[in-house]
């Protein structure tokens, strides 16, 4: 419990220092040039993208639509795709996210975890969606996705692939 407890109180201060840390560049690389948005403009949807829901098809439509409806898209790829943050990750996130004027407005789709951004403070919060799917349906897909792939992307091997037999 100790090192838990530890381990906690070392990664807030990391975050707290890498918060500084942003904050003390923006002061010392001079004013910079402020963005103001429409409160239309000022909106970032997290989609989080659960497998085997059809994520990849709904995410394809958005970089389909990107252009014609004036948004930007991204991908959140994750570290070995957890989709649980660090403490210093969920930061360094929640600022990116927040800042970041010139992607908004902005479709971010990944594997990630909600994470509460009124938590750190902002009160102009991303909005999150899903899709969800039939439990059973869903681990019927996961099973012939892992027996044959998919057409996506073809040519990568997956190591929970084993025999195909």
């Amino acid at each position: 419990a100790y090192v838990e407890i530890l381990f906690s109180l070392t990664e807030r201060a990391i975050a707290r220092h890498e918060v500084r840390e942003i904050e003390q560049r923006h002061t010392v690389d001079g004013p910079r040039q402020e963005v103001t948005l429409d409160e239309e403009d000022d909106v970032v949807i997290i989609y989080n993208r659960v497998p085997k829901t059809a994520s990849t098809s709904f995410t394809n439509i958005a970089y389909d639509l990107c252009a014609k409806n004036k948004y930007h898209v991204l991908h959140i790829n994750t570290t070995k795709n957890n989709p649980v943050m660090s403490l210093q990750d969920q930061v360094r996130f929640v600022k990116n996210v927040t800042s970041w004027k010139e992607m908004k407005p902005g479709f971010y789709h990944g594997h990630i975890s909600y994470l509460d951004f009124a938590k750190f403070g902002v009160k102009k919060k991303p909005i999150y969606i899903n899709v969800i799917r039939d439990p059973i349906e869903r681990l019927v897909s996961y099973y012939y996705f892992l027996r044959f792939g998919d057409d996506y992307r073809p040519g990568l091997r997956r190591r929970k692939q084993g025999d195909k037999k």
